[in-house]
C-alpha cells in the first residue's frame, strides 16, 4: 500500500537509478512508436513512470536534506546528471510531443494534464533546432549541479561557525531552555556555544545581552558561503540564456508562463502597492523602536543586529509579554498531537501512529483514515540537528491517483522543521512562531494528502501554480493565533496548567507587532528576486541592485559586508527563482479565505472548512486556483484582506 522508507545501498544508488532510467526510456520509446493516441494508452503510463521515479529518488533527496553525510552527498551528486539528462531528453522528445498534441482527453482532469504537458514541452524547448536543444540539455544539467552546490556551500558554512561564550553574564536573561541547549562542558569548564543553525542563531539575536556578540553572530550569518557569489553569477547567466533560447526577454517572463500572475507588471505593481501601503506604518514602528533602545540603553545608532533584541524587549514592555512567557506551554509533542486533533475534527479524518522504517529516532509517523478507510501517511521530523539543513518544509513522496491498471495509489508526505531539541532537563519547547511554522507546513501537507484527483499530474500539490501553492499553508497558519485552537494543546510542561486567558490574549494582541516592517522585509526579498531575473546581473551588479531596492525598503543602513544573497537558498537552491513574490501573492487568497472561515468561538467554521476541503484541497492542480476559489466562495479574493490581516490602514 505504502512504500517503506529505505535505501538499500547508497554506494550503488546512482547505478540503480541509471538502470531505472534506462528501463523508463525504453517504455517511453515504445509509447512513442505505437500507433495508439489515446489518453489511457499514452499519458496514463507516463504518469506511472513519474510516480515510479519519485518513489525511488525522493528518499535520497530527502535523506540528503535531513541526514546529510558524505555518502548521501556523493550519491545525490552522482544522480543529478542522470536525472537532468533523462529529464532533458524527455522534455525535448519531439515525437512524444507530437503524439500528446493529438490526444483528445475525455474529462476535465485529463484535459488539464494534456494542456500542462504541451505547455511544459514548449517551455522545455521541444520546438527548438537540435543545436539549441542540446544547449538546453547542458543548461538544465548545470543548473541542477549549481543549485546543489549553493545548498551544500551554505550548509557547510552554517556548520563551520561557532560562537563560544565563556562568561555566564553574556547569556543572562535568555530563556532557560536556550541556555541549556547552548551549554557544554570543556575541560571541566562551562561554556555556551551558539551556531548559525536557526534555533541557536535566533536565540542569541533575540535574547543575547552582549551587543558585540550579536554583531559578531550577525556578521557571520550575513557573510556565510562567499563561494556562492560565483555560483550566483553562473546560475543567473544560465537562466537568462535559457529564457532567451525559448524566445523570452528574460527569465522572469519565462517563469510567469506557469504562474497565476499574468505579467511582469502585475507582479511589480502588486509589490509596489504593498511597499506604499506599509511604508508609513513601518517608519513609525522603527521610530518607536529607536526611541526605546535609546531610552533603556542609550543606543543612538540602532543597527540591524539590534532589531530582534530590542523588538523583543519593547514587546515585553509594551504588552508585558515575550516568547519566554508562552514557550513553557508549547511542548512539541503536545502541539503536534493538538494539531492532528484539530485537522481531524475540521476535515473528518483520523491520525493513527504507525511503526514503519524511519531515518531518525525522533521521526513520528501516522496513517490517515477517512470514514474508517486508510487514505494517506505523514512523517514528522521536527528537531534541529547538525546533519539537517535549516528551515522548515513539506516534501511530497507518494501521490493519490489511479494508475493505468486501475489501481488506486495513496499519498504520503514529510513535514520537516528545525525546532529546539529536548535536553536532559527540558522537553522540546516551541516558540509561538514555531507553532505557526508547524501549522504552515501542515497546511502544505494536507494540500497534498487530501488530494482526490485520479490523474497524478494534477493531484495534491502537483500542477498547482507556484505563486498560489503557499495559499493552503498560510491559510492554516492563521488559525495558530486563535484562542479556541491554542487551548487544545497549550499546557505548561512542568505543572500541566492550561495557558491563561491573559497569555492567549497577548499572543493575539502582539500578532501584528511590527507587521509593516515585516512586510517591507518580505517585499524587499521579492523585489530583489524578481528584478534580478528581469535582466542579466553579474558580479557587483547583483549587490548594486539589492542596494538600490534597499533605498526604499530598508529603513536602517545595511553594512557593506552584508551579502544576504549568498544565503538566499529559496531562489538559488530552491524553486522560487522569480517567484519569491508568491508568498505575498498567495497570502491575498489565504487572508481572504481566513476571514471567511474564522469563528472566534470554535476557531474555525466547520461548514466553510468542509467547502475548503472539497473545492480547494481535494482538487489540487486540476483547475486554476482562481477558478477553484470562485467555485468555493462565488467571488475573487480581495487584496485588501491582506492589509486587514496585518491591521495596516
Amino acid at each position: 500500500m505504502f512504500q517503506n522508507f529505505k535505501i538499500d545501498n547508497l554506494n550503488s544508488f546512482s547505478k540503480e537509478l541509471d538502470n531505472l532510467l534506462n528501463q523508463q526510456s525504453k517504455v517511453i520509446d515504445e509509447l512513442t512508436s505505437s500507433d495508439d493516441t489515446s489518453y489511457e494508452k499514452v499519458v496514463k503510463p507516463l504518469q506511472d513512470l513519474d510516480e515510479e521515479l519519485g518513489l525511488f529518488f525522493t528518499p535520497l533527496s530527502h535523506l540528503n536534506s535531513v541526514m546529510n553525510s558524505k555518502e548521501t552527498q556523493k550519491a545525490y551528486e552522482e544522480s543529478l546528471p542522470l536525472l537532468s539528462k533523462f529529464g532533458s531528453e524527455m522534455a525535448q522528445n519531439i515525437e512524444l510531443f507530437k503524439k500528446i498534441e493529438q490526444i483528445k482527453a475525455n474529462n476535465d482532469e485529463a484535459k488539464r494534464v494534456v494542456k500542462n504537458d504541451i505547455r511544459d514541452f514548449v517551455l522545455s524547448g521541444v520546438n527548438l533546432p537540435e543545436d539549441k536543444k542540446k544547449r538546453m540539455e547542458e543548461i538544465s544539467l548545470k543548473l541542477s549541479e549549481l543549485s546543489n552546490n549553493f545548498s551544500q556551500n551554505l550548509l557547510d558554512a552554517t556548520n563551520d561557525y561557532e560562537l563560544i561564550i565563556e562568561d555566564e553574564k553574556d547569556v543572562k536573561g535568555m530563556p532557560e531552555s536556550d541556555i541549556e541547549a547552548s551549554k557544554e562542558q570543556i575541560d571541566g569548564k562551562t561554556i555556551y556555544k551558539f551556531t548559525l543553525q536557526a534555533p541557536s542563531y535566533l536565540a542569541y539575536m533575540t535574547y543575547g545581552v552582549n551587543r558585540e556578540f550579536r554583531k559578531e553572530l550577525s556578521k557571520a550569518y550575513s557573510t556565510r558561503a562567499p563561494k556562492n557569489a560565483e555560483v550566483i553569477d553562473q546560475l543567473l547567466a544560465l537562466k537568462n540564456e535559457k529564457a532567451k533560447l525559448l524566445g523570452f526577454d528574460n527569465y522572469a517572463q519565462y517563469a510567469l508562463q506557469s504562474r497565476d500572475a499574468q505579467s511582469e507588471n502585475d507582479v511589480i505593481s502588486f509589490l509596489d502597492e504593498l511597499v506604499d501601503a506599509s511604508l508609513p506604518q513601518a517608519k513609525n514602528e522603527l521610530k518607536e523602536l529607536k526611541e526605546f533602545a535609546k531610552k533603556i540603553d542609550g543606543i543612538t545608532d540602532l543597527a540591524g543586529y539590534d532589531v530582534a533584541y530590542y523588538s523583543e524587549k519593547l514587546k515585553k514592555e509594551k504588552f508585558n509579554f515575550d516568547d519566554t512567557m508562552t514557550k513553557p506551554y508549547f511542548v512539541q509533542e503536545k502541539v503536534l498531537m493538538g494539531l492532528l486533533d484539530i485537522v481531524s475534527e475540521l476535515f473528518n479524518v483520523t491520525f493513527k501512529p504507525v511503526d514503519v522504517p524511519i531515518w531518525h529516532k525522533c521521526v513520528k509517523t501516522f496513517d490517515i483514515f477517512e470514514d474508517g478507510t486508510i487514505s494517506g501517511r505523514i512523517y514528522f521530523d521536527l528537531e534541529a540537528r547538525k546533519e539537517k539543513r535549516g528551515g522548515a518544509w513539506m516534501n511530497d513522496w507518494e501521490t493519490h491517483y489511479t494508475d493505468t491498471n486501475g489501481n488506486k495509489h495513496l499519498p504520503s508526505a514529510f513535514v520537516v522543521c528545525n525546532f529546539s531539541p529536548s535536553s536532559k532537563t527540558t522537553p522540546s519547547l516551541l516558540r509561538h512562531d514555531d507553532v505557526v511554522t508547524l501549522f504552515h507546513e501542515m497546511g502544505h501537507a494536507i494540500h497534498h494528502l487530501f488530494g482526490k484527483c485520479k490523474e497524478r499530474s494534477v493531484s495534491g500539490i502537483n500542477g498547482v501554480a507556484w505563486d498560489v501553492v503557499e495559499f493552503p499553508s498560510q491559510f492554516l497558519e492563521n488559525f495558530a493565533y486563535e484562542e479556541a485552537i491554542l487551548r487544545r494543546f497549550a499546557f505548561h510542561y512542568e505543572s500541566g496548567e492550561p495557558i491563561s486567558n491573559k497569555l492567549i490574549s497577548k499572543i493575539k494582541e502582539t500578532k501584528n507587532y511590527q507587521a509593516a516592517l515585516g512586510i517591507l522585509r518580505q517585499v524587499e526579498f521579492s523585489l530583489f528576486d524578481f528584478k534580478l531575473h528581469q535582466s542579466l546581473y553579474q558580479g557587483e551588479e547583483v549587490q548594486a541592485l539589492l542596494n538600490d531596492i534597499r533605498k526604499r525598503t530598508s529603513l536602517l543602513p545595511v553594512p557593506d559586508y552584508n551579502k544576504f544573497q549568498h544565503g538566499f537558498a529559496h531562489i538559488f537552491a530552491g524553486g522560487y527563482s522569480a517567484g519569491y513574490y508568491s508568498y505575498k501573492w498567495a497570502e491575498v487568497l489565504s487572508a481572504d479565505a481566513f476571514f471567511e472561515c474564522i469563528d472566534e468561538k470554535n476557531g474555525f467554521n466547520k461548514d466553510k472548512a468542509k467547502g475548503y476541503k472539497k473545492y480547494i484541497l481535494s482538487n489540487g492542480g486540476a483547475k486554476d486556483m482562481s477558478e477553484l476559489y470562485q467555485e468555493w466562495l462565488g467571488r475573487k479574493a480581495d487584496v485588501q484582506s491582506l492589509l486587514k490581516l496585518y491591521e495596516i490602514a
